[in-house]
């Protein structure tokens, strides 16, 4: 029994999770746009649900944007400063039910690490106004 005992003690120690496993904080610099805006001009500016995904990295829900569906030849531009981002032929049905693109029109479109869900995945984002895509 002492032995189960001290076995089980071991394994729930040795799963803890430990200062090892934390991403390293570094101290974020606030990134500077071409276009930048403070918080009272952008939510003049946008609808409500723009703002909140464009800002706030909000996320709208799969199967429910007007875009999904779209055919039309063109380009795709940001919401909030009208930078183009991606164009019609490289839009792609990948099943996720967000708008998907093969690429992007470069130098555009921006990458960020995000470990918000818990684990490390990338999170685009307008490479002019930082908005959230």
């Amino acid at each position: 029994m002492g032995k189960k005992l001290i076995l089980a003690m071991f394994l729930v120690l040795a799963g803890c999770k430990g200062v090892s496993q934390e991403e390293p904080k570094t101290q974020e610099k606030e990134k500077v746009f071409k276009v930048s805006k403070t918080d009272e001009e952008w939510r003049a500016e946008l609808t409500e649900m723009e703002y909140y995904v464009l800002r706030k990295a909000a996320t709208e829900s799969p199967f429910t944007s007007e875009l999904l569906e779209n055919k039309e030849k063109g380009t795709y531009v940001c919401a909030g400063c009208a930078t183009p981002l991606f164009r019609s032929e490289h839009k792609y049905r990948s099943g996720t039910g967000w708008p998907s693109f093969d690429r992007e029109i470069e130098g555009n479109v921006a990458y960020d690490v995000d470990y918000k869900i818990g684990y490390k995945r990338t999170e685009e984002h307008c490479a002019t106004c930082g908005g959230h895509l």
